[in-house]
């Protein structure tokens, strides 16, 4: 008849036309279908069902939330003066004029991580995610690649983040090396990570830190993909930007949720 196909899954054997018409050819096709076709098929439908609900629970097995969804417990501000607070479920970041940048960081280092959060932002205002980042309690000299140095002022955050950008360059997703080299990997060669990114609204990030490598996800759209190994471990930090004297940013916010992260090491 020209269908041939046949196939095994598991055990669950799919008839091909033929064997349809010698098994039961007086049968009306719906009794057919109900007596031995679903018979086979429904036990491979089932077994396709539960694998994939399975892969899904193996992919968030291990996370664990970064914020307790109560109080600040495990984070410490360092830099400047703006103002971090809880809403529900949500860590809020507010700016304010005349300070510098200022970082909620965790006061646990995480080397190789998987880090997962939603983030919504002021379009007016610039933010980030520090990684594998560093702060001293005193001025102290860094190496910051290619055998140079550089002198870092005490409660300076510094080291990988990962951009929050709502400006017309939409490089949301991108790498740049706080306080130390500057842009590492941006996306002006990522048109379809600098699309995906949502005005005014929330956005998701996947951050995955693996030996030197470092890549970036974006509502699910690849971004960063970056090989460097000048820090391996190190702090995370919700940033709020500074905005200077500039009132009509006075008070954006940028708000975090659903922060989860499984560690790799």
């Amino acid at each position: 008849m020209g269908y041939k196909t046949r196939g095994l899954i598991d055990n669950a054997q799919i008839l091909n036309y033929s064997e349809i018409l010698t098994l039961a050819p007086f049968t009306p096709p719906a009794l057919l279908l109900e007596s031995n076709m679903l018979k086979r098929i429904v036990p491979a439908l089932m077994l396709g069902l539960a694998l994939c609900s399975f892969s899904h629970a193996e992919d968030k097995e291990g996370f664990q939330p970064l914020f307790n969804g109560k109080n600040l417990e495990g984070f410490t501000k360092h830099g400047g003066k703006a103002t971090y607070a809880i809403e529900g479920d949500e860590i809020v970041g507010t700016s304010t004029l005349n300070t510098p940048n200022t970082f909620l960081c965790t006061d646990k280092e995480y080397g190789d991580f998987i880090l997962e959060v939603d983030f919504k932002v002021d379009p007016k205002l610039n933010s980030g995610i520090q990684i594998r980042s560093q702060v001293f309690a005193e001025d102290k000299e860094i190496e910051v690649g290619d055998g140079k140095t550089k002198k870092m002022s005490k409660d300076r955050v510094h080291g990988y983040q990962v951009e929050i950008d709502p400006s017309a360059r939409a490089w949301s997703g991108g790498i740049y090396d706080e306080a130390r080299r500057g842009w590492l990997n941006n996306l002006k060669d990522n048109p379809e990570a600098q699309k995906a990114f949502k005005q005014d609204d929330w956005n998701h990030y996947r951050i995955e830190c693996r030996g030197d490598s470092i890549k970036t996800w974006i509502n699910g759209v690849p971004a960063a993909d970056l090989k460097d190994g000048l820090t391996s471990k190190g702090l995370i930090a919700l940033q709020v930007h500074g905005i200077g004297n500039d009132k009509s940013k006075d008070g954006t916010q940028v708000r975090w949720k659903n922060i989860m992260i499984k560690e790799l090491d």
